[in-house]
């Protein structure tokens, strides 16, 4: 079973847009995935604009890919190697622990994701 880096079952990511590095909406991993597209994140502008500037666009749609391009607050599966290159760069989208893969824990200590973990209000609201 696939592990989240809270030790518990990995829950999906994002289904639309269709996330994941085997595109199964989760953030699963093999040794095959150099990039280890493992960190769940809601994406800001602020770090698609980074993102961009570091010559990975994830705004522009490539249908050849059946990929819409993504917008702030779409959840997706981060390298997690880029998610801290943007941490240290002050723009790192929050993380969804709960769909991050316990991998992501190779690159970045727990606590570092807890104090950038992206969380709904008990009503339903987004927060954070």
């Amino acid at each position: 079973m696939n592990r989240n880096v809270l030790g518990e079952e990995l829950l999906p990511c994002s289904y639309d847009p269709l996330t994941g590095y085997f595109r199964d909406g989760c953030c699963r991993t093999d040794d095959s995935d150099l990039g280890t597209h493992v960190v769940c994140a809601r994406v800001t502008q602020a770090f698609l604009d980074y993102s961009l500037s570091r010559g990975n666009d994830l705004m522009t749609p490539n249908p050849e890919w059946r990929f819409a391009g993504l917008k702030p607050g779409d959840r997706w599966c981060l390298c997690a190697l880029r998610w801290l290159e943007a941490l240290q760069a002050g723009v790192a989208p929050p993380v969804v622990l709960s769909s991050t893969h316990e991998k992501a824990l190779d690159h970045v200590p727990l606590d570092v994701l807890q104090q950038h973990a992206w969380q709904k209000a008990a009503d339903g609201p987004s927060i954070r």
